[in-house]
């Protein structure tokens, strides 16, 4: 503003100097060039005003744009002046409120709180930002103390608003867990330490898990390769599966219900009392990089059992258990299973089915590209004898090495273990459009090949396609039997399709 005045100034003394030029310039002027004299000196007058406005306004705005520039930089200082302050002002407000011993998770905790606790704003749950640990929520991790209080407490805030559950490395022993939906946002579980079962168990609660998670969407768990230890040996002894064909009354090691958009990986499940895990009612579900492992004596731990579900896929596995590798119930939709090592065991098995009235359709099942070794079958379907009428179609099962496997191919429709079904009864459970394609190694026992269908519901459209199975053993070569059917060959099939007539063999599985 200053400079602004200054040339205001300037501007107004040339103005008075010119007219006084011009008017001195006039009473000078000879007679004779009286006429001409105002004109020319008009116009010597009115070029001078105009090229002295044009230096005066030239100089009002290069004062002007200067003065301009001063404020804006005074402005920036102001502002940033201002900025400096308000960071320093909360940030002694944030100090005042932890306070110097302020306990990990507490609300007067504020920014150094617990993970995913309110306090904590952006580093909160996710929906809010960030993880819940629950080492922090109290859980000790040392194998002894019972842990199932912090890992409720961590579900529970997770669920409120989705986020992230952490457990850093350590042995958590936990009683039962019950992780149930439906919650507000996705939940990802990150396993760096592993679980433990309690060795006692509760003989109850049927088809029960140790550890359930129900009713999620977008759900993942990371387990970096966790162990959920079952610590079944002492249920073993008590399960009387074998004389009763009665043992769901204890605990699955980890039960999946009612989950979409689920993926699970890099866990392992070790010495389950019952099946190791679970697989219900869910859909849109993966599973990658599981491992099981348990001894032979342990009756009726499945490996991995899937019903009632759709779209899951099972994508690289190592199972090592006391019965089916992986087992297959009713309405089961749209299952890929890919890249599994399984034995000892009893194989990968669809079925049993038709137990049960109102068994659900079985229909769009792939298994490939997997390897079975020293198991009691290869792969199978089941069902049972005298069953109400049920439906399993469009199975594939392809690329497959045997490796001392009793019965590699079996389908049986009179399945009855323990000897407690209609015997004699057709099934009436409906087989169709099922393809074994290139199935090659090696069986333990003569009967490579065993097909026997229902007399009453016959099977159609069984085809084997690309077999070259040879017998280990010492009863001979191999061989082909069937029963109640006529299966469509093509390509190298050894043992060659259906040469012996195939009889009903009891087994004591389930």
């Amino acid at each position: 503003m200053v400079g602004l005045r200054r040339a205001s100034t300037w501007l107004l003394v040339v103005l008075v100097v010119t007219a006084t030029t011009i008017a001195n310039g006039s009473r000078t002027t000879p007679k004779e060039d009286t006429a001409a004299a105002p004109t020319g000196a008009l116009e010597n007058a009115a070029s001078t005003v105009t090229n002295a406005t044009k230096s005066a306004a030239s100089a009002v705005k290069e004062k002007t744009k200067n003065a301009a520039s001063a404020v804006t930089e005074k402005t920036k200082e102001a502002a940033s002046t201002v900025t400096e302050k308000t960071k320093d002002a909360a940030s002694a407000i944030k100090n005042v409120a932890a306070g110097p011993k302020a306990a990990k998770g507490s609300a007067a905790a504020g920014p150094t709180g617990a993970k995913g606790s309110a306090a904590a704003g952006p580093t909160g749950a996710k929906g809010s930002g960030g993880s819940l640990d629950v080492v922090a929520l109290g859980a000790k991790g040392d194998g002894k103390t019972d842990d199932s209080a912090a890992f409720t407490s961590a579900w529970e805030k997770a669920c409120a608003a989705g986020g992230t559950i952490t457990v850093p490395k350590g042995d958590y022993l936990v009683n039962s867990l019950m992780l149930k939906g439906p919650c507000k946002g996705p939940i990802t579980m990150e396993l760096n330490g592993n679980m433990k079962a309690p060795t006692t168990f509760d003989q109850a609660k049927k088809h029960c898990g140790w550890i359930e998670i129900m009713k999620v969407a977008d759900f993942t768990l990371n387990g970096n390769g966790a162990i959920f230890d079952g610590q079944g040996a002492a249920a073993w002894k008590a399960n009387d599966c074998a004389k009763t064909g009665k043992c769901n009354n204890l605990p699955i090691n980890i039960r999946f219900t009612g989950l979409t958009n689920a993926k699970i990986i890099g866990i392992t499940s070790t010495n389950s009392k019952l099946f190791h895990i679970n697989i219900h009612g869910c859909n849109n579900m993966t599973l990658q990089d599981i491992g099981i492992d348990a001894p032979p004596e342990s009756l009726n731990t499945d490996g991995i059992h899937i019903g009632r579900s759709n779209g899951v896929n099972l994508i690289g596995a190592k199972i090592k258990t006391g019965d089916d590798c992986v087992s297959i119930g009713h309405g089961t939709q749209n299952l890929v299973i890919e890249n599994v090592e399984c034995g000892p065991g009893h194989g990968i098995s669809i079925g049993s089915l038709g137990k049960y009235p109102n068994e659900e359709p079985l229909k769009g099942v792939v298994v490939r590209k997997c390897i079975i070794k020293n198991t009691d079958n290869g792969v199978r379907i089941k069902t049972w004898p005298g069953s109400p009428p049920g439906i399993a179609s469009n199975i594939l099962f392809e690329d497959i090495t045997m490796d001392n496997v009793t019965t590699p191919i079996l389908i049986d429709q009179e399945y009855c273990p323990h000897g407690k079904c209609k015997a004699g009864v057709p099934s009436k459970v409906k087989l169709s459009d099922v393809t074994f394609k290139n199935i090659k190694g090696t069986s333990a026992s003569k009967i490579a090949v065993k097909i026997i269908c229902s007399k009453g519901c016959p099977c159609t459209n069984i085809a084997l396609t690309d077999i070259n199975l040879v017998s280990s053993g010492k009863e001979g070569p191999a061989v082909s039997a069937c029963a109640n059917m006529k299966p469509v060959v093509s390509g190298k099939v050894v043992p060659a399709a259906c040469t012996e007539v195939a009889k009903s063999d009891a087994k004591s599985d389930e």
